[in-house]
């Protein structure tokens, strides 16, 4: 039986609970997690404070609430399920390295910030900077998953170095800044000057085709194999997708060619 997290929405500054992951509170009882620290804003406090607890602890936590102002959710998880029932806040698997995390909802800013591993499914839409490095370090995402049914923000992927990143919806400005390698996709539209910076990896757009910077260049056009695998993949996965983009042919982009030009930019062109 999993352990229930319900949210009384009581607390008056957000609130970060950290400490709460199926890893964290394996071998504890119900009344050892209830006295776990969180903060709320920035005084410390106890899960007990704003949280009530049911069920049996385990390696699957449910999370019940409007917890758009709870941040922290899953962050630094190393093995287990979390399941948000409802928003959640920023740094959702944040730093996270294995198990799973879905949201049966939306999701705030920083999803899977730095994460090294394992999978986070938002079925709702997510905020800015998905996968990416926080400002000044040297790397984002370096590995797992990251699927985002609906829309997205500004700066996803920035300085990833592996992994994938999925957006169904519509994504902001600066998709794929300063990466390193690894694969962003996205279904839907997008903003301007995506890839600037980029050493390697893949950027594909399924969607409408956004604008090109002038330090890419274009190479072909040509039906990638290993593409039409990567989508397979994410429709078992629950990833909504239109079939036709399964068999689609790709406009292929080079750049930035001021960083040797060896990242790639996908555009669906049928």
């Amino acid at each position: 039986m999993a352990l229930k997290v319900e949210y009384r929405g009581e607390a008056e500054a957000p609130l970060e609970v950290e400490s709460l992951t199926p890893d964290g509170v394996s071998g504890l009882s119900l009344d050892e997690i209830r006295k776990l620290p969180i903060f709320h804003g920035n005084r410390k406090s106890v899960v007990d404070d704003f949280f009530d607890l049911s069920g049996e602890p385990d390696d699957v936590i449910h999370w019940v609430g409007d917890l758009s102002g709870v941040h922290w959710i899953g962050a630094k998880m190393s093995s287990g399920e979390i399941v948000v029932e409802g928003p959640a806040g920023r740094h959702l698997g944040s730093e996270m390295t294995g198990g799973s995390i879905v949201v049966q909802g939306s999701a705030g800013d920083w999803v899977g910030a730095e994460m090294r591993g394992g999978t986070i499914h938002v079925h709702g839409d997510a905020g800015h900077l998905i996968g990416s490095a926080y400002r000044g370090s040297a790397r984002g995402m370096t590995g797992g998953s990251i699927l985002i049914d609906g829309n997205a923000g500004n700066e996803i992927g920035h300085t990833m170095r592996r992994g994938l990143i999925a957006v169904a919806g519509n994504v902001g400005d600066l998709i794929g800044f300063n990466m390193l390698a690894g694969t962003i996709i996205v279904g839907g539209e997008s903003g301007i000057r995506h890839g600037a910076g980029m050493k390697r990896g893949t950027l594909a757009f399924l969607g409408p085709i956004p604008s090109v910077l002038p330090t890419f260049r274009r190479a072909c056009r040509y039906q990638p194999e290993a593409m039409s695998m990567l989508l397979m993949q994410l429709q078992l996965d629950g990833f909504p997708l239109d079939g036709a983009v399964f068999d689609s042919p790709y406009d292929l982009y080079n750049g930035d060619l001021l960083e040797g030009g060896r990242g790639e930019i996908l555009m669906r062109s049928g």
